[in-house]
């Protein structure tokens, strides 16, 4: 009875750690459960999580948040900071409007007020479709929270970053069983807000994190401004909140947001194009490229002043300063390897802050494009599948249906690897993969001249063989200028481990008469569910020493009137030279002539 009594008293004088409160919203009451630690004090941090929906704010905190060992509550104990677990109505989040987004920013002010949070340091969470609203809330409120840890959820229609919005630090909690919000959705959302942060495409990843075998952390980072984007990957784990000694929830949410805050005083610089980890691979004769000129575009603010110059490098190299918007330079005249390119914005104050990324320039003449192709489950770099209703775009991985490299493991086989996609409303060219396309990270630029790729595909589960198209294509507009239709003669089985013969090499071979970006590009037939198996593409340019000697008499090559220079340039035919003129040892070019 007294226990109850004292309860009561400190209830009623607002010392108790843990209760549930409600405040007034657009004209509707609203619920949540707030814990504040003992000797808080002022100017601590908030994090704000959102429970699943049919469950509450009750559950979240004290089903899943709890275990024998530890709770959110010893989490904020330790390190000072409120937490509040916020009531859906009818355990529902508003995921694509601002009801919630409106509660949420409710909540800040009444705790700035209540316990003087810091309002640079409110953090923002949820659990499946508080997750959602997690990701909704990147896009309408990025101005209010330093960072963001959505759990077993994304958005199911896809995830987008609007273009005006900061980079955002993000650390994503996901199990690989989860059977609701499936794992394979996960890194799909997660490369959305790579990109548009600036972070690199390629993560570092640790496993046995913290030494539990089931954990996996993968880092995208440092991008612009210095944010992470981090995705802990929990091995047959669920749809739940991991509480496993190792590996707990609550303090990995903590271990990342505690390294945010919004109160910068230096400018805000990122680089917007082109994004790290991009690789521009330039083909020309004798492997003696020169790169066309390309645009370095970045965005810069001051939350305290204003930006008097934005300066751009490569490497140690001042490329331009721009003392006004748009703030871009040119990368011209660069040579083949990595280039460290960087935007370093001065503001009023004289203070400075630096985006940087890291791009790789490639001047081959051999390109083994499946080189990329030893990952199962994953959509490798530089390429982009789609199969009439799901795009993908590489680098990302953890896919388990649907277009993604397979690993084959029967024995004998005529491939290890292979890159599966498929049509599935049949119509022509619904179902694709391409290497070259923006989305994919990867710029593919050809100089004019002959080139030949050397290829091996097949089919994952189509008995009755269809046609597949190669195109080389224009990459901005997909006008095809080269195409090679072939029949696949293998079919695998819809089984890894099945065994199969050596799939045959095949050889298409094409002239690009413009320097420009190109994509190759390969469609499954045009019927329900045909499917393809890349399983090798090997791009070459040819060159060819010849001289052009009427008065020779070897072999005729000359089927019409082009010609091509020793660079590999289309040119008029010269004066005095018609067709039926002979090269000089019988040296051949797919019936056309080089001369000198």
């Amino acid at each position: 009875m007294k226990k109850a009594l004292l309860s009561l008293l400190l209830l009623a004088a607002g010392l108790l750690p843990s209760q549930a409160d409600n405040l007034t919203v657009d004209g509707t009451s609203r619920s949540y459960n707030v814990y504040a630690p003992t000797n808080l004090g002022e100017n601590r941090p908030l994090l704000i999580f959102c429970h699943g929906a049919s469950q509450d704010a009750n559950w979240m905190q004290n089903s899943e948040f709890k275990n024998d060992n530890v709770s959110m509550e010893a989490v904020c104990d330790t390190a000072k900071f409120v937490v509040v677990f916020p009531n859906g109505i009818n355990n529902q989040w508003d995921i694509s409007g601002d009801r919630d987004i409106n509660f949420i920013k409710a909540i800040i002010n009444k705790m700035v007020t209540q316990h003087k949070i810091d309002r640079n340091r409110v953090y923002l969470g949820g659990f499946s479709m508080g997750g959602m609203l997690t990701y909704h809330a990147m896009n309408k409120i990025p101005d209010l929270i330093a960072a963001f840890v959505p759990c077993s959820g994304y958005p199911m229609g896809g995830a987008t970053a609007n273009a005006n919005v900061r980079p955002l630090p993000i650390l994503h909690i996901h199990g690989t069983g989860d059977e609701v919000c499936a794992f394979s959705g996960a890194q799909p959302a997660l490369n959305v807000w790579i990109n548009h942060n600036g972070c690199p495409t390629t993560a570092r990843v640790v496993s046995n994190y913290n030494g539990f075998s089931g954990a996996k952390m993968h880092s995208w980072g440092p991008g612009n401004d210095g944010v992470y984007v981090k995705l802990l990957e929990l091995a047959n784990k669920g749809h739940w909140i991991c509480k496993e000694p190792q590996v707990y929830t609550g303090k990995e949410i903590w271990s990342f947001c505690k390294n945010y805050s919004l109160n910068k005083t230096t400018p805000n610089v990122s680089i917007t194009s082109p994004k790290t980890g991009e690789k521009y691979i330039c083909f020309a004769p004798s492997g003696e490229a020169q790169f066309p000129d390309y645009t370095i575009t970045a965005t810069a603010d001051d939350p305290n002043g204003t930006v008097e110059k934005v300066e751009f490098y490569d490497g140690t190299t001042l490329l331009a300063t721009c003392m006004a918007k748009p703030y871009t330079a040119t990368l011209t005249g660069a040579r083949s390897g990595k280039h460290t390119l960087k935007a370093v914005a001065t503001d009023n104050d004289g203070e400075t802050s630096t985006a940087t990324i890291e791009v790789t320039l490639q001047a081959p003449t051999m390109l083994t494009i499946s080189s990329a192709f030893t990952e199962g489950g994953a959509v490798p770099a530089g390429w982009t599948t789609y199969d009439s209703q799901d795009r993908r775009t590489g680098y990302s991985n953890g896919y388990s249906q649907g277009c993604r490299v397979l690993q084959f493991t029967g024995t004998p086989r005529g491939l290890s690897y292979g890159l599966y996609f498929r049509n599935i409303n049949g119509r022509a060219h619904q179902g694709w993969a391409k290497y070259g396309l923006s989305d994919g990270g990867t710029t593919l630029s050809l100089a004019p001249g002959h080139y030949t790729l050397k290829y091996k595909i097949c089919n994952w589960n189509m008995p009755n063989f269809g046609p597949v198209e190669l195109h080389v294509e224009k990459r901005t507009d997909a006008t095809s200028i080269a195409t090679q239709t072939y029949t696949p003669t293998v079919n695998i089985g819809n089984v890894a481990s099945n065994s199969f013969g050596a799939v045959p090499l095949q050889t298409f071979e094409f002239d690009i008469t413009e320097q420009g970006e190109y994509a190759i590009a390969v469609y499954s037939a045009a019927s329900e569910w045909s499917d393809c198996i890349l399983g090798q593409l090997v791009l070459t340019n040819n060159s060819y020493v010849a001289t052009v000697l009427p008065n020779v008499y070897d072999h005729p090559v000359l089927e019409d009137d082009t010609v091509y220079d020793l660079q590999g340039r289309k040119v008029p035919m010269p004066a005095g030279l018609s067709k039926g003129i002979y090269i000089k040892n019988g040296k051949k070019y797919l019936g056309r002539g080089l001369w000198e």
